[in-house]
């Protein structure tokens, strides 16, 4: 639609100033699509015209609209609603349109734009496998990767680990303790399984400690700094950091077990990195940064050797940098690594998949960067999304009630299983076909369901309702491209091949699906632009839904009229192609037969 409101443009400002004696400024005219239920193609809103022309907003649209009619040959009709213009547009424009861009290999993907992004998503902890909430920011963060890629921009995909502090000594304890030299092969247990495990029999044996010093007459706040239990973990992480042998060879051995394991699952939900970063290899370079901060003046230390960073100037708190007792706290790292990744790759822009409950502490990171002297500070962004909660309520790892990841896929998969049993759509499939049949429709279900929500909306995900041949799901939009498919081997058995002719007359029950497929690259350009791909899950939505339309009113093959089922072969194959570009940019496989 942006290359019609291009068009459109210039003439918008002509009838402006031969009507009102006024040339508007070409960036503040609305142009939009028009409304479903209205006719035409693209709407123009005369609201901002009113001080201009001194008129009301119908007599405007009324005297523009007929500008326009005698003025520019593209535009066939035009209809006023109260302040709307909405304008027609001739059936040769999007024939033109749809032959030029739509039918060219490379639709989808945008004109480079010179710059790099580097994205870090995922970034766990090696205490505990991943869990619902670790998948919404992995399946967010590789789908932005994809639509940034598209969008132009040469992409970096980022895992941070967190691999060392007091939550990751709380399971080495445990296992210390409690673990009698159990193994993920002893156990049979996925690595980071185990050691998740531990963490959870941390938290209750802790909670015992603090409950007996309660009973001896101690304040809650007071047990739980006095509990045993926590000063052994306390003291294992000054171990840790002053390099202790032992220690570090637990710490190895314990995160080794974890990577094999996420390893697993990220494979299952088919998302990769370029570069691993290691919060154990980043914390001490963050401290080098903090030092020269106190330099320059632009930090401060507090008597009990403390660094801090004055923040009131930005209406924010005083903030913690690095402990008295020398060791990190989260900021420390976070500088480090944020020094360590420009060095790497010099980038545009870096972006930080977080949850909303870290929004606070990105302010800070910025804000603390950007006064360290880094003009590269202006680049760096946090993609803030909600919480995913369940039917059941909310998560939490250290009481272990999460929703395990692993666990959720198999659920999933099981689920695809049972309701394409149900529909009857397993006929002539082999037992492998069906297999990664339910694999791809469990992860389309899981992917759509999670992405088609605007990342900064908290979520309520529902695993029956995400997986469904009907509605606004992943499946639904799997359903439809396996029917393209279909169309296409009925197609070639007839010996009808796709062929599009611009000089073909388009009847209206084909027209809504060129206007829809011309669009697709101008939500690339959305998506990208906002970071969410909440925008290309409903264009792939409502494309599926105009194709069911367009199948339902239109006979696509018909052995007796070789020329418009050969225009509506092209135009299906054509759909079926950005349904497919469209999809792979959320992770989502489509299947060829369903």
């Amino acid at each position: 639609m942006q290359h019609l409101a291009d068009k459109l443009t210039p003439f918008i400002i002509d009838a402006c100033e031969t009507l009102y004696g006024q040339k508007p400024d070409a960036n503040s005219l609305n142009l939009q699509p028009t409304r479903k239920e209205f006719e035409g193609d693209i709407t123009l809103v005369v609201f901002p015209f009113t001080r201009m022309a001194k008129k009301k907003p119908e007599e405007i649209a009324q005297q523009m609209g007929e500008f326009l009619l005698n003025s520019v040959d593209t535009i066939t009709a035009f209809q006023v609603v109260k302040g709307f213009l909405n304008l027609s547009v001739r059936n040769d424009y999007w024939m033109e349109q749809f032959s030029n861009s739509v039918l060219s290999e490379d639709y989808g993907q945008l004109e480079s734009t010179g710059e790099s992004v580097l994205v870090e998503y995922s970034s766990p902890n090696t205490n505990k496998p991943l869990h619902l909430g670790h998948i919404r920011n992995i399946l967010l963060g590789h789908s932005v990767c994809r639509v940034l890629e598209a969008r132009g921009n040469k992409v970096i995909k980022a895992n941070l680990i967190n691999d060392r502090g007091i939550h990751i000594c709380k399971s080495m304890l445990a296992w210390k303790l409690w673990g009698e030299g159990e193994t993920p092969e002893s156990s049979g247990l996925k690595g980071d399984h185990l050691v998740g495990k531990y963490y959870v029999l941390f938290d209750k044996k802790y909670k015992v400690q603090v409950k007996e010093l309660m009973a001896t007459g101690l304040e809650e706040d007071k047990a739980k700094k006095e509990a045993q239990l926590l000063k052994d973990a306390q003291k294992m992480l000054v171990d840790w950091e002053n390099g202790d042998e032992e220690t570090l060879k637990l710490w190895k051995t314990m995160n080794d077990w974890v990577y094999a394991g996420f390893k697993v699952s990220y494979d299952r939900l088919g998302v990769e990195f370029d570069k691993f970063y290691y919060e154990s290899d980043t914390y001490s370079l963050g401290k080098d940064v903090l030092l020269k901060g106190l330099e320059m003046g632009v930090l401060y230390k507090k008597d009990d050797g403390s660094i801090w960073a004055d923040l009131k100037d930005q209406k924010l708190d005083d903030k913690l940098l690095l402990r008295g007792d020398g060791t990190s706290v989260y900021m420390t790292q976070d500088i480090g690594t944020a020094y360590l990744k420009y060095q790497d790759y010099k980038m545009n822009h870096s972006v930080y998949v977080v949850g909303d409950e870290q929004d606070y502490h990105f302010k800070v990171l910025f804000h603390v960067l950007d006064r360290l002297g880094n003009d590269w500070a202006k680049g760096l962004h946090h993609l803030s999304y909600g919480m995913v909660d369940l039917p059941s309520g909310k998560m939490k790892s250290r009481e272990g009630t999460v929703v395990d990841a692993d666990d959720l896929m198999d659920d999933m998969k099981d689920t695809a299983r049972r309701k394409t049993e149900e529909l009857g759509k397993t006929e002539g499939l082999s037992a492998d076909e069906l297999d990664k049949l339910y694999h791809n429709l469990a992860m389309g279900a899981l992917k759509f369901f999670l992405l088609k929500v605007e990342p900064k909306k908290r979520l309520l995900f529902n695993p029956e309702e995400s997986i469904d041949f009907q509605g606004n799901t992943g499946p639904f939009i799997q359903y439809t491209y396996a029917r393209i498919q279909a169309v296409k081997r009925k197609a070639a058995d007839l010996g009808i091949n796709a062929k599009f002719d611009v000089n073909y007359a388009l009847s209206d029950d084909e027209k809504p699906m060129l206007v829809a497929l011309c669009g697709y690259e101008e939500v690339i350009k959305l998506a990208g632009d906002e970071m969410s791909p909440a925008h290309i899950a409903n264009y792939a939505y409502e494309l599926a839904k105009t194709f069911n339309k367009f199948y339902h009113d239109c006979t696509i093959v018909d052995a007796n009229a070789m020329e418009s089922s050969s225009v509506r072969l092209a135009i299906a194959d054509a759909c079926g192609a950005v349904i497919e570009k469209a999809m792979f940019l959320l992770g989502v496989d489509v299947p060829e037969r369903m």
